[in-house]
Formats: structure tokens, sequence, C-alpha cells
């Protein structure tokens, strides 16, 4: 387990002026602040499935297939998936992942919902709030299938934090036995836009990608800005900025800000692949999302026995 001497405990009202709420239920946590903001975590996955922010908290910052499967049985087509310990297709052989699926475990896993802290206003500047929930996923929880494909002693806290018009997602993993384990880790975070051929994201320039759309080789970003016009899959690596922005229509919408975490996956699939997902829909949903991923998946993080490693992203609604 991993060691957590300031697990959040149950919140006692201290102050007279509206304070966070959080529901819990068999299946998802639900947290909303009292200027409206709220967010959706289900526990199959931790995945984080609705963010809503703005005026009264109307508008949804995150797309969500309309045919994602909800009830555990797969992984969640939208919202913010956790990649864990291995992104995309594992190695063939010779690696401790390689008998995984695709994007690993941690997605396809029940996480245990940890508890809550919040920072909370003592008069009448409710905007000051915000709320944080933690979700467990550790080795003894694993399916009987996974623990033999990746017989590791780990724990993962992921943290899920609300604030006015942001959005924080943080992992902490922790090798919990005495053998090294490599990992990778990707958050698979879906941006809804209202327009996809109106977006331009900057932040990317200077740096180098594999395009898996066009030869699965390394190119050079020279253009400070990228317009999505096609069917894209990029994995930019070692990005000096911590920023990655999204305009649309000439204005600022989305601010990504990393931390820790040094790549970041740019897709969108485009008229054909959407047509060829049976989970995503409808099917020209992909008009109306844009998945900026950040991750540290060139190459591979290494944990000895009894180390750990963290990191995440802020994710800031410009509206």
């Amino acid at each position: 387990m991993v060691d957590r001497p300031s697990r959040p405990s149950a919140i006692s009202p201290t102050a007279a002026g509206p304070q966070p709420q959080v529901d819990v239920s068999d299946d998802k946590v639900t947290a909303r602040l009292p200027t409206g903001e709220s967010v959706e975590v289900l526990l199959h996955g931790a995945t984080v499935i609705s963010w809503k922010s703005g005026s009264k908290g109307n508008t949804e910052n995150l797309w969500l297939s309309e045919a994602a499967v909800l009830d555990g049985s797969k992984p969640v087509r939208g919202g913010v998936p956790v990649v864990f310990p291995v992104f995309g297709p594992p190695p063939k052989s010779g690696h401790a992942t390689s008998s995984l699926p695709q994007h690993g475990f941690a997605r396809n896993s029940r996480w245990e919902y940890l508890g809550k802290s919040s920072t909370e206003s003592t008069g009448d500047n409710t905007s000051e709030n915000s709320i944080k929930l933690d979700f467990g996923l550790y080795s003894s929880a694993l399916s009987d299938t996974f623990r033999k494909a990746w017989p590791y002693d780990f724990g993962v806290v992921y943290s899920v934090t609300l604030g006015k018009d942001s959005l924080q997602t943080m992992m902490n993993v922790r090798n919990e036995g005495k053998e090294g384990f490599e990992f990778q880790v990707l958050l698979h975070t879906y941006l809804r836009v209202k327009d996809i051929s109106k977006c331009q994201i900057t932040g990317l320039a200077g740096t180098t990608y594999t395009d898996k759309v066009l030869d699965a080789k390394d190119h050079s970003s020279t253009s400070p800005s990228l317009s999505i016009t096609g069917e894209v899959d990029r994995v930019y690596k070692s990005i000096k900025q911590s920023t990655t922005s999204v305009q649309e229509d000439g204005k600022s919408r989305f601010d990504v800000v990393r931390d820790n975490l040094e790549d970041t996956v740019v897709w969108n699939p485009w008229i054909e692949k959407a047509k060829g997902m049976g989970d995503f829909k409808p099917d020209d949903g992909y008009k109306n999302m844009l998945c900026v991923e950040v991750g540290a998946v060139d190459g591979w993080q290494k944990l000895e026995g009894g180390e750990s490693w963290e990191g995440g992203q802020i994710m800031k609604s410009l509206l």
C-alpha cells in the first residue's frame, strides 16, 4: 500500500458560507463547488467523465462518446482515461509489460475511493473553494490476469482537484516491493471543442514528434501552431514549454500545463477511423473533440523498491 500519513479525512463544516459537496455512489464520485463547477469520476478506471466550469457550471469541457460504456466492462471512450503502466500496444517481447493489453490495466480496473480534502472559504468569496478527490489502485486489487501479466507490488494514488475554471489530475506511483519495475503513464484527455476545423494548438514548436499516421518516424515541429485538417496521431517528446494551449476561432479555450511530464500526444481520429470505432458516437463526433494527452511515454520511468514518482497536469478552461 502507498504510505499516506496525510490521507484526507471527512470534512467538518467550519464556515457559514456554502461549501464544496461530494456525493459517492457504488460506481461514481461527484464533486461540486458552490459556484457551480463540478467533476464526475468513475471508480472504473478512475476515469473523469465530466468536468463543468464557467458561469453556474454549465460549460462541459470534456468530450464523452454517446456510446461510451460506463458499466465497467471495457475502457471508457472519452473523458480522461488513465493509461498505466504501458502506453499504446506493449512491446512484442522482452519487456515486463509485453503480456498486458494496449494502454495497460489502470483504465480497466476498479479503483478505491480514498477520500476528499478541500480548501474552503470562510466568508462570501466562494471562488476560493477547491475540492480534492483521491483514488487508489494497488497490486493486491488487480484481477488474476493482470496480476499474472505484471507481478509487481505497487501502489498508485490518483488525485483529482476541482477548482474555479481548473482541474488538476496527479498520479503518484510507488514501488511497494523489492524488485524494480519500469512503467509509462499518460492522461488520455478528450477536450470538448465546438469545431475542430477552427482550432489551433500552440506550445509544441521546437520539438520532435513521432507521426503514427504518416510513417511512424520522427519529425521536427517548426510551425508555431498546429491545425487539425485530417487524422492526427502524434507523440511530441521532451517538450521544453510547460504549457500546451488550444485556441478556437481565434480565442483562447484551454491551457494544459504539464507537471513532471515531458511528452504530449495529440490525437483526432477524423472521419474514417471514427466510423470504424463501435464506441465512438456520433460518427461525426470527431468535429467536437481534441485529445491533448500529457504523459511520460518516450522511454520508461524506473522505480526501485521503496521509490516513488509523481506527475500530472492542470487543465484550465479559459472561456
